[in-house]
């Protein structure tokens, strides 16, 4: 299974909560953005010499065989355009995979392709949501191109931090379960 984060938009304190189950879960993680991400890389570089240790310390000593182990962590920068991150997301998804982003037209996309995704916020967009979801976002759009101020969600809070770390995890948990990861 993979796991797949739209990490252009993806506020730090959510990557924190991501990088951190990557690490504890050893998942295969595919962070895509327009930009590099100092964050990831530390992580990259951190679960590397982590696993490393607990190899060495399980008696791999063989520097080749060390230098192969590497974290499953990984980040993908692609050219800056509209869409760029989001057709490389939809590329690499596959049915059974797990997606994160807070994108409703980029999950639609996903969830064609059989994908899970869930948002920075804990919702899990899914086939039996996401048209009503792209609807009203669809809607929102519109109100907005003639100037109807709408209020749009306000900054995270400790609530929303929470609600998405305990989602992810339930998440991660049923797939685990159902041998998906």
């Amino acid at each position: 299974m993979i796991v797949l984060v739209d990490a252009d938009s993806l506020p730090k304190n959510i990557r924190s909560i991501v990088i951190k189950a990557a690490i504890k879960r050893n998942l295969d993680i595919t962070f895509v953005s327009d930009r590099f991400l100092k964050d990831i890389q530390t992580a990259y570089n951190q679960h590397t010499a982590q696993l490393r240790k607990i190899a060495k310390e399980n008696g791999i000593v063989e520097k080749d065989a060390l230098t192969k182990i590497k974290s499953s962590i990984k980040q993908i920068v692609v050219e800056t355009g509209m869409n760029s991150a989001d057709d490389k997301i939809v590329e690499l998804a596959q049915e059974g995979s797990l997606a994160i982003t807070h994108d409703i037209p980029l999950a639609d996309r996903l969830i064609t392709k059989g994908t899970l995704v869930l948002d920075d916020r804990g919702s899990i967009y899914d086939a039996n949501n996401i048209k009503s979801r792209l609807s009203l976002r669809n809607d929102m759009t519109e109100l907005r191109s003639y100037g109807v101020n709408i209020e749009k969600n306000g900054a995270m809070s400790a609530k929303d931090i929470k609600a998405f770390a305990d989602a992810f995890s339930k998440t991660l948990d049923t797939m685990e379960r159902n041998q998906q990861i």
